[in-house]
């Protein structure tokens, strides 16, 4: 398991280092002078050359790289253009407001869409099969944008059953430790707190979930009944095992390995797709806060966000690996 694990880290390091190289190239190639993009056509030459020399643009491709690379290596992102803050402080007062947001709607798809694809591939072309597959291609289509106003529209305006937008009520007060609502709220004992951070988690949690939902409800029927017509699923049932031991031990189990890289491709999709459902709900996070860096032309900012985003998503899909060895020892054998 150990040499398992060291030759996913290994591998790891070329996906980081060119991560890093596509998110700089990107923001090299950007047309324009950033220096004067980011002080105004009516800027001084002075000041552009001293912002450019700030920023290392002055320099060569390569050395401008390296730069990056070496600051990268001590956890420096470079400060933001907008707020003069280091780049990585913004992040880590946003990045926890994806992170919850993400985990929720992953929560929330994981159940439903596990759930049924495993009753559509047990009941197959019964009524709540065609009702599931339906709705999953529904799922698939609807842009979140309208779902995320329609389910606004109906909720928070004509039932007032739930908040219109942000993490908590403002009215309430409780230290802020990991940025976290939820924990932070019962690190303090605020149940008040915890409560409203729920309510107003809802309606863009379940907004984020319809399209990974829709995906792993209908590769779990897939992947279900190409087991289910195994030898050994028969086996088991030819002995006597009922119908639920079968499905769960058996048949999910080995279903599950296409199911868990679709939940960790989606995970790592939402962390850095949630920018519509963020701005929708005005909900504080890494998404919100990559729009915010473009509309301002922050470009520190902007490269943090990406990096951010992106390695995040390279850990995920490294996690996801691991746990393929967990449920198949196959997998780390071979």
């Amino acid at each position: 398991m150990l040499q398992f694990i060291g030759r996913r880290l290994l591998a790891l390091v070329p996906v980081l280092l060119g991560v890093t190289f596509v998110a700089f190239y990107a923001m090299y190639l950007t047309p324009g002078d950033p220096a004067l993009l980011i002080l105004g056509e009516r800027a001084t030459q002075e000041r552009v050359d001293a912002l450019r020399r700030e920023l290392d643009l002055d320099k060569p491709f390569l050395v401008q790289y390296g730069t990056f690379l070496a600051r990268l290596a001590q956890g420096n992102l470079g400060r933001s253009t907008q707020t003069n803050n280091p780049v990585i402080e913004d992040i880590a007062q946003r990045f926890p407001a994806t992170i919850e947001l993400t985990l929720a709607a992953m929560v929330v798809a994981c159940v439903v869409g596990i759930t049924a694809g495993v009753v559509s591939a047990v009941r197959q072309y019964s009524a709540f099969d065609y009702a599931a597959m339906v709705g999953s291609l529904v799922g698939v289509s609807m842009p979140i944008f309208w779902l995320g106003f329609v389910l606004m529209l109906v909720f928070s305006l004509r039932l007032d059953w739930l908040p219109l937008s942000g993490r908590y009520d403002v009215a309430l007060y409780f230290p802020r430790v990991t940025n976290f609502v939820l924990i932070d709220s019962l690190l303090d004992g605020n149940r008040e707190a915890f409560v409203s951070g729920l309510k107003h988690l809802v309606l863009p949690a379940v907004t984020l979930s319809t399209v990974p939902m829709a995906i792993i409800a209908r590769m779990t029927r897939s992947a279900m009944l190409e087991v289910m017509r195994q030898d050994f699923v028969r086996t088991a049932r030819a002995k006597g095992l009922g119908g639920f031991p079968v499905v769960l031990k058996h048949a999910l189990r080995n279903a599950f390995i296409p199911v868990l890289t679709v939940i960790g491709l989606q995970f790592g999709l939402l962390l850095g797709g949630a920018i519509l459902t963020e701005t929708v709900f005005a909900w504080p996070g890494v998404g919100r806060l990559t729009l915010e860096a473009i509309y301002t032309r922050d470009y520190p900012l902007i490269r943090g966000c990406v990096l951010v985003v992106a390695t995040t998503f390279v850990l995920i899909n490294l996690l996801v690996d691991l746990l393929y060895a967990v449920i198949d020892p196959r997998i780390r054998v071979g």
